[in-house]
Parts: structure tokens; C-alpha cells; sequence
């Protein structure tokens, strides 16, 4: 498939050199021009692109942006196909980003950038850490397979988000539909947690929409508090013990 990555940070780069080692005709995007692009990311084959010319011909785009950033794409996107498929990576913290009254509010995150960016997007890839994405990916049928959740209204499109999932060494998971994707947002038991299919599974039927945000919060305080940055198990069992 033609593929663009709009970002070129830890997991934006990181699904650059993954799919383009899968075989993908990957482009890779950054607000600041090509040449912002790292070279690591370029290494499997991936070509850096300017922005404006990233999205034309493509049959699926992967924003890898900050959470908040959509609707400053929104004019770039008002001439994409309809038929393009659009994948949103980004999860919501307030504490990184500033608050965002609607989504506070309860409105589901990939469906506020829904809004924001004027088109359907596919949720996935947001409930892995980018560690995980990075060093965690086996080839299908491995035993314990990490999985990952793919929200998305159309059918089709989450098919195909699941097929790149799979070729980025994870387990897709049918998570249904756009407004049930709070169920992978951060502060639940799906997110970053490392779980198979059958683990995930019961998560994301286990996940509170009430308790999400302060556990996400709590989450947050907890990380904060560290002198240097925790192991990538460590942060894992962390999430993990929030919902013990």
C-alpha cells in the first residue's frame, strides 16, 4: 500500500521504518519540512516528504501527531479522497497539552478529532507505548503476541488498519466502533498494558468511562514524580496495577 506518516517522533518513526520494512511505499511527513525527518527513520526504505505534498495519492495517512493538532491539518486534508483511509495514533493528556473542554467533558477523543479534522478517522496504535511498539513487535502466530485495539465506523477502513497492525509484529483487535473507543484511551485497562487477544479482550469489556480520566491522572502523578526515566516494564506493571 502507499502509505503516509505525518509525524516523525518515537512512534510515528518508529511505524515508518516498520511498514516500510513490511514492504509499504511509505512516505514520512513533519510539520517542520523534510529535513526534520531523522535518518533512522528513513533507514528500512521510508522517503521524507514535504507536507503539503503527503497526502495526494495515498491510499492510507497515519497521523502520529500531538493530541490537540488535527484541525490545524484540516485545510490540507479538505482535498484528500474520501476513500483514503486515516489513522489517528494520539491519546489525550491534559497535562501535556492543555485542557480541552469537550473532551473533559466525556466526548470521546478520536471523535472530537473527528470533528476537528473534517473526516473518519480509525483509532489504533494509541494503546501501546511507544517502547512496546518498538521493541515488543513478533511475527504472527508467536505465542503470547502482544495486541493492539482498532476502532473505526467503517468497516473497511479498520480493516485495513488491522492488516498494518499486524504487519508492524502485533495482534489487531476489532474494538467496533469510533464511540466505543474510550475503551483504549488512556487510564483503562486496555491502554499500554501489553496484553494478547484474549486479555485485551476482557480489558476493554472491564474499562470504566468514569474512572478512565482520573486513573489516567493518577497515572500522570505517579510518572512525574520520577528522578530519570522508568524502564519500560516498569511503566507497564505500573498500568497494570492502576486496575488491581
Amino acid at each position: 500500500m502507499k502509505l503516509t506518516v505525518i509525524g516523525a517522533g518515537a512512534i510515528g518513526g518508529n511505524l515508518a521504518r516498520r511498514l516500510s520494512a513490511a514492504g509499504h511505499d511509505v512516505q514520512v511527513a513533519d510539520a517542520r519540512g523534510p529535513e526534520a525527518v531523522p535518518a533512522e527513520v528513513l533507514e528500512s526504505g521510508a522517503r521524507a516528504t514535504a507536507l503539503d505534498d503527503a497526502v495526494q495519492g495515498r491510499d492510507v495517512i497515519i497521523l502520529s501527531i500531538p493530541f490537540g493538532r488535527a484541525g490545524e491539518l484540516a485545510g490540507l486534508f479538505a482535498t484528500v479522497p474520501d476513500e483514503t483511509v486515516v489513522i489517528d495514533t494520539s491519546n489525550y493528556y491534559p497535562q501535556l497539552g492543555g485542557n480541552i473542554e469537550a473532551v473533559d467533558a466525556g466526548q470521546v477523543e478520536s471523535v472530537w478529532n473527528v470533528e476537528q479534522l473534517g473526516r473518519p478517522v480509525v483509532k489504533a496504535w494509541n494503546a501501546a507505548l511507544a517502547g512496546t511498539q518498538q521493541t515488543q513487535g513478533r511475527v504472527a502466530g508467536t505465542p503470547g503476541r502482544i495486541a493492539i485495539p482498532v476502532a473505526a465506523d467503517s468497516d473497511l477502513a479498520r480493516r485495513v488498519a488491522m492488516r498494518l497492525v499486524d504487519d508492524t509484529g502485533f495482534d489487531p483487535f476489532d474494538a467496533g466502533v469510533l464511540a466505543d473507543s474510550w475503551r483504549q484511551q488512556p487510564g483503562t485497562p486496555a491502554y499500554c498494558t501489553e496484553l494478547d487477544l484474549k486479555e485485551l479482550q476482557a480489558a476493554l469489556a472491564a474499562a470504566d468511562r468514569d474512572k478512565a480520566p482520573g486513573t489516567r491522572d493518577q497515572l500522570m502523578a505517579r510518572f512525574a514524580a520520577f528522578t530519570s526515566a522508568p524502564a519500560l516494564a516498569e511503566v507497564v506493571e505500573m498500568n497494570r496495577s492502576a486496575h488491581h
